[in-house]
């Protein structure tokens, strides 16, 4: 009974707990035995939350018995990367600066998995910061390939990949700068997407406008993701520029002032780059006095070459990355080094 549980797909899991063949208490059980039996020899899960699991379990058997609505992952257990926030559990993003680290609030990613009905269970093993496509660090050791444990498992969500593949979860999150979330699925045999930037969205984050490094899903099949997946759509993207209304856009629009153009305003033949409203340069903003900017044409900058821009290119400084992004602040370290790093 207990392997079954373990290794059913989540599709299937989530769909014997709504019809009440099996218990949300023992599909938490179920997981918590298996990471009893198996993670004290792989280390993938790091910091375990089984009392908060069973409790949580217990309320949402009530829940169901009530005939409640419930999410597309009710019941399912989940464990979150060291480097994804989780209010009042410990996250140390894999390093001895944040050993005893506990948030006080949640990533957006996890609010939406909880709201969707999944219970978290733990946190996963990762590099220090997600720095690696292994997975090591000083504080909790290395994570050992469930197939080959002389083998990597692969990284930085090296400890979510593991943990699925030995069933300890049905799904896991992760991270993905240059595969963190794709190197361990492959290493590990299991799923791992790396999502459009913003499909789902990173927050906190004091780097709003750092696309490098993504959050995603992972999980043992492509149905699964896509289960975990859409938990986590919503049309708020929590970015400092939000959404404004249309009418309010098309208001701002309106008072734009147009002036006379000046032979200054554009280089002959140029009627506005594709993609580009032509009588942009002619637009005075209200109360500023400056007229918006063009764009230079590649065939304006010295030995470009003449092809035609959709968008411009901007360029700006990026702030210093906080711990749970992680990936902003890539360190190189030697074999021998790292080798030292897991052993410790």
């Amino acid at each position: 009974m207990s392997a079954d549980l373990c290794f059913s797909t989540a599709v299937e899991l989530a769909r014997r707990i709504r019809a009440r063949e099996v218990s949300v208490t023992e599909v938490v059980q179920a997981h918590l035995a298996q990471i009893a039996r198996v993670n004290p020899r792989v280390n993938a899960i790091v910091t375990l939350t089984a009392e908060r699991a069973l409790a949580e379990a217990r309320e949402k058997d009530a829940t169901l018995a009530r005939g409640e609505a419930v999410g597309p992952l009710f019941g399912l257990p989940v464990a979150h990367k060291d480097l994804v926030p989780t209010r009042g559990i410990r996250t140390t993003y894999g390093s001895p600066i944040y050993r005893d680290y506990v948030p006080e609030q949640d990533a957006l990613l996890v609010e939406r998995l909880r709201a969707a009905g999944a219970i978290t269970i733990g946190k996963t093993n990762t590099p220090e910061f997600g720095a690696g496509s292994q997975t090591f660090n000083e504080v909790f050791g290395r994570t050992l390939n469930p197939y080959d444990p002389t083998k990597t498992c692969g990284g930085s969500s090296g400890g979510a990949a593991v943990a699925l593949a030995c069933g300890m979860v049905p799904i896991a999150d992760g991270s993905d700068t240059g595969g963190s979330l794709r190197n361990p699925a492959s290493f590990c045999n299991v799923v791992g997407l790396r999502g459009s930037t913003g499909r789902v969205p990173a927050w906190p984050t004091d780097s709003p406008w750092g696309i490098l490094s993504v959050p995603g899903a992972m999980a043992r099949t492509v149905r699964d993701l896509a289960l975990m997946l859409s938990a986590g759509r919503d049309r708020r993207a929590r970015r400092p520029l939000p959404r404004r209304p249309r009418a309010r856009l098309q208001g701002r629009a309106n008072r734009l002032e147009p002036r006379p153009r000046r032979a200054t305003d554009r280089p002959p033949g140029d009627e506005g780059a594709r993609g580009t409203a032509p009588d942009v340069r002619g637009l005075r903003l209200p109360g500023r006095g400056g007229r918006a900017r063009s764009h230079r044409r590649p065939a304006d900058l010295p030995g470009a070459a003449r092809v035609e821009l959709r968008h411009p290119i901007w360029t700006a400084a990026r702030p210093a990355s906080p711990p749970d992004e992680g990936h902003g602040h890539l360190e190189r370290r030697g074999g021998a080094e790292a080798d030292g790093a897991g052993d410790r």
